[in-house]
């Protein structure tokens, strides 16, 4: 896209354009379109001046004048039985996309894809509407309106629990989409039930869910001021570009005649490891060690025609695109070893660094260096380019139906909080999570981005507000004003664990899923328990409006309420 862009301010073919770009210091959507316009700006220079340019925008400037993630104003109205199974109803997701499109309609789409999380709506209506404002324009950030679309079904389950005098747990699991009920309001349906059930109630009993809600309970009966909250909330969220086009991916791979390997794949490392896990499939389907496989910057004159490193999609298509070309050298090195050393093509395997052929006596194992450099001898390519599609998925969006995701991606997590109602000031005491990743391409980076992914979710929820003053100024513009999660809010028992022995069910990378997005929205259940402490004033009869971020001003005044008004209508009664 930077590429397209700067050809065009310059009025220059593509060909003439090469953007490169190295390992990146985080992304999480914000450099997904807003690097266009200091790229096109810098090469605009250096076109006028004949000299390099280098532009780095300070920090107030840069959170100034690039966009945010969108706020959204949601509201629902759901029917449901005294079982408080859903039935149907309507639900609203209006995002504030600012003054300009930028990447706002997939937004709001993605927000009302995932307005049903983990539930079966019912006979639902869901309508999406990208509001425009005189607000500075909005962009992508984790999870792309995702997120924003799961809260509102996710207060619903609350609201309703309050309402019925049930455990929003137990109105949850209701709720969860399950054989019979397992079509989506958009016509895809959700394979993988039974694992999604699964993994909520292997964590409800890991996390000690019953015995914890039974302490809270009493210990917020003796004390007045301070208050536990306790939730549990699950994750469904879809894997693939809503787009279609976008799901495709290019690679490059050279192996020299030392036998060492190059690969270039059209995906950016932003600190998610997708370059670690790309040589590392690499490295697997030759049989190498990792440490001969080389990934140098991401160049559009390597792999033309890139799609975003974005959708949580790096690894499916990049990593299928690189493991596509290392397949096809290994089988022309295969080809060749069968004719030059007049081995049984059938036996052929490479492993540990060698070709081996045959097995027991028989065997014989050729080093990979010198099966390499008989092969450029014997004039055999030894580079190769590889191309992956994602299959299967389509939507249709003047129906609203389809299939937009190649497969889903579940996750589960319990928060534990503790409230000064007097001040407003929270703490997240523990967090149990239990996510799955399919059969993990690297669970040591995948477990990392869980971690990272919630503690993230966690500051959009609780501490990251935006503030303006009263001529349009943005007063949050860095780091001491803009509130992100630090070190010292990291919950002091944080217990995270990968599903295991459940691998994806569609055929991708190796059967793994997508870890990217997914662990954002488990931060959910923070939200959730900072609405159970509070709902514990009125003796869990009413559910609080809490908007996010739940800043402890926002939950003082949220105390207040409950306080002055404990008999106030529950919102399920009343929705706004």
């Amino acid at each position: 896209e930077v590429q397209k862009l700067i050809a065009e301010v310059l009025g220059v073919s593509f060909h003439a354009v090469t953007v490169e770009v190295r390992r990146m210091g985080g992304g999480f959507g914000g450099k997904e379109t807003q690097a266009a316009p200091w790229a096109c700006l810098a090469a605009l220079l250096a076109r006028r001046t004949g000299r390099a340019i280098r532009m780095r925008l300070p920090r107030g400037d840069d959170m100034r004048a690039t966009g945010k993630r969108h706020p959204f104003h949601n509201r629902y109205r759901l029917g449901f039985d005294a079982q408080g199974v859903l039935t149907g109803g309507d639900i609203t997701v209006i995002g504030d996309c600012g003054h300009s499109p930028d990447l706002s309609e997939a937004i709001v789409d993605r927000a009302m894809f995932h307005a049903d999380n983990a539930y079966s709506l019912g006979d639902a209506r869901v309508t999406g509407i990208p509001a425009r404002t005189h607000n500075p324009s909005n962009t992508a950030f984790r999870g792309f309106g995702g997120p924003q679309g799961m809260m509102i079904v996710e207060r619903a389950m609350d609201d309703i629990a309050r309402h019925l005098g049930e455990d929003p747990l137990t109105i949850r699991k209701r709720n969860l989409y399950r054989p019979g009920r397992d079509v989506t309001h958009y016509g895809q349906r959700v394979e993988q039930t039974a694992l999604l059930h699964e993994v909520v109630s292997r964590l409800e009993t890991d996390s000690d869910y019953w015995a914890r809600r039974d302490a809270i309970r009493a210990y917020n009966a003796k004390s007045p001021i301070l208050k536990k909250g306790l939730a549990l909330t699950p994750v469904k969220f879809g894997i693939s570009f809503t787009a279609k086009h976008l799901n495709q991916a290019g690679a490059l791979l050279h192996v020299y005649t030392d036998g060492s390997v190059m690969i270039n794949h059209g995906g950016t490392e932003m600190g998610q490891g997708l370059h670690t896990k790309v040589a590392q499939v690499v490295a697997r389907e030759l049989g190498l060690d990792n440490s001969a496989v080389r990934i140098s910057a991401t160049r559009t004159d390597k792999v033309p025609n890139t799609s975003p490193t974005a959708a949580s999609s790096g690894a499916d298509l990049n990593g299928m695109a690189a493991r596509n070309a290392a397949i096809e050298v290994r089988e022309r090195l295969c080809e060749f070893a069968a004719e030059h050393y007049q081995l049984d093509r059938e036996d052929l395997h490479l492993t540990d660094g060698e070709l081996v052929a045959g097995h027991g006596e028989s065997e014989r194992r050729i080093a990979w260096g010198e099966l390499v450099q008989a092969a450029y001898l014997g004039r055999v390519s030894l580079s190769a380019t590889g191309f992956y599609a994602t299959p299967l998925i389509h939507y249709d969006r003047t129906t609203g139906q389809g299939r937009p995701f190649y497969y889903y991606a579940h996750g589960a997590a319990v928060s534990e909080v503790v409230v000064d109602t007097l001040s407003g000031e929270y703490r997240v005491t523990r967090v149990d999570i239990l996510h799955d990743v399919g059969d993990s391409l690297n669970p040591a980076i995948d477990t990392g981005q869980v971690e990272g992914g919630f503690i993230q979710g966690m500051g959009w929820l609780t501490s990251e507000e935006l503030k303006w003053d009263a001529s349009g100024r943005l007063l949050s513009d860095g780091p001491a004003t803009y509130k992100i999660p630090t070190i010292g809010d990291t919950p002091p028992d944080f217990r995270v664990s990968l599903l295991e022995g459940h691998p994806n069910s569609q055929a991708s990378l190796y059967r793994s899923k997508a870890v990217g997005e997914p662990p954002f929205m488990l931060a959910i259940s923070v939200w959730s328990a900072l609405r159970d402490a509070l709902s514990s004033l009125a003796d869990y009869r009413v559910s609080p409006a809490l908007d996010t971020p739940a800043t402890p001003e926002r939950v003082l005044f949220a105390a207040q309420a409950l306080r002055r008004a404990p008999e106030t209508k529950t919102p399920a009664e009343t929705p706004r």
